[in-house]
């Protein structure tokens, strides 16, 4: 065997990774709860439909929760995303009001930018703060979820609806595909539906899949998370990496409130209320870890489909109160922390996993 297959060899059998772990346990959960779903509450759960809703639906929470892992990764946190993500409603729904302007496209565009600003506004100021002035990063943006949530009633008091009719019109624009479809009783096809939003959801995360994993930045962030010494060591300019994180989690804060307001496109002082408390749980429950340095945008996707499926089942089942979808999320949350701790711990003391959670390909004799 020559010295490059060996190496071939060597590197097809090694096992995953403490990362890489965690998130196919994510997506393993996902795909047997569904299943589960399937077989015991039928209906909408067999039509491919039901997975396009929860796209849909949470498209602004697989972004922000994006933004979180981002900031996670290098080792800090970010709680002010919920409150960016309101004010940016509420300030685009207010423009787009008052703006006057009647090309759908330009008014699309200047709202993007927008919401664009006001995220990558709170991203600059919180990231100086934390990486320049060194002030404990949850204190700076509970400070900035605060701002943001008096910001918002500042704007308005009252709920404030978009009467754009050149918005309306391109919110209201669906992406078909047929052949998800199904076909209803009296014989007409009815095709999958997927809004603008979702597509812009999971363009995020491939994008940011890539730019974590191949852009020199992103690995920086993750030296960072891992061990800040080691990555000075290794000449990472520690301050201005931690800076671009918070600012990177800013610009997707932004582009979430963009996307919410494509959904619902009425801006009010509640929006969004504690979604940065659901973006934490599934960076979490996707295999971030909240120390740093390991993480997947991928997991994190799924960590936040595994959320919003919860809470489909339990609106569809005789459980339908509020207090059974946090028992559930708190639930799930505390086994993903347990898995986590029980992972590193096997790691750090050089313990062999169980052979049930270790995939390894090598062949015996």
């Amino acid at each position: 065997m020559t010295t490059v297959s060996r190496a071939k060899a060597e590197k097809h059998r090694e096992p995953l990774t403490d990362a890489q772990l965690l998130m196919t346990i994510s997506i393993c959960i996902f795909a047997a709860m569904y299943a589960m779903a399937m077989l015991l509450m039928g209906g909408g759960f067999r039509k491919a439909q039901m997975v396009f809703d929860l796209l849909n639906d949470n498209a602004y929470l697989i972004i922000i929760a994006c933004a979180l892992t981002v900031v996670m990764i290098g080792g800090g946190i970010n709680i002010s995303v919920g409150g960016v993500i309101g004010l940016t409603v509420m300030a685009c729904a207010i423009f787009l009001n008052s703006s006057g302007v009647e090309n759908g496209p330009i008014s699309v565009t200047l709202t993007l930018l927008l919401a664009l600003g006001i995220g990558l506004a709170f991203g600059i100021l919180q990231g100086f703060l934390v990486s320049y002035l060194e002030i404990q990063p949850f204190i700076v943006t509970l400070a900035g979820m605060f701002l943001a949530r008096g910001l918002t009633t500042m704007l308005s008091v009252n709920p404030v609806k978009v009467s754009s009719q050149e918005f309306l019109s391109i919110v209201q624009t669906k992406i078909l595909i047929p052949w998800l479809g199904y076909t209803a009783k009296n014989g007409n096809l009815i095709p999958a539906k997927m809004e603008i939003g979702a597509l812009v959801a999971l363009v995020t995360v491939i994008f940011m899949y890539l730019f974590l994993r191949y852009a020199r930045l992103g690995r920086h962030i993750y030296a960072l998370g891992g061990n800040q010494q080691s990555a000075l060591m290794l000449g990472i300019n520690v301050r201005r990496t931690r800076f671009l994180s918070y600012m990177i989690s800013g610009l997707l804060s932004g582009l979430a409130g963009f996307v919410f307001l494509m959904h619902k496109p009425a801006g009010n002082a509640s929006v969004a209320m504690r979604s940065e408390m659901d973006a934490i749980a599934a960076s979490i429950i996707g295999g971030t870890l909240l120390t740093g340095g390991m993480g997947n945008v991928i997991g994190t996707f799924f960590g936040t489909m595994i959320l919003a499926t919860i809470q489909k089942i339990i609106a569809l089942s005789p459980l339908n109160q509020s207090w059974w979808q946090e028992m559930a999320n708190g639930a799930l949350l505390g086994f993903f922390i347990m898995l986590q701790s029980i992972v590193l711990s096997s790691r750090g003391k050089k313990l062999r996993l169980p052979a049930w959670l270790k995939i390894s390909h090598q062949k015996t004799d």
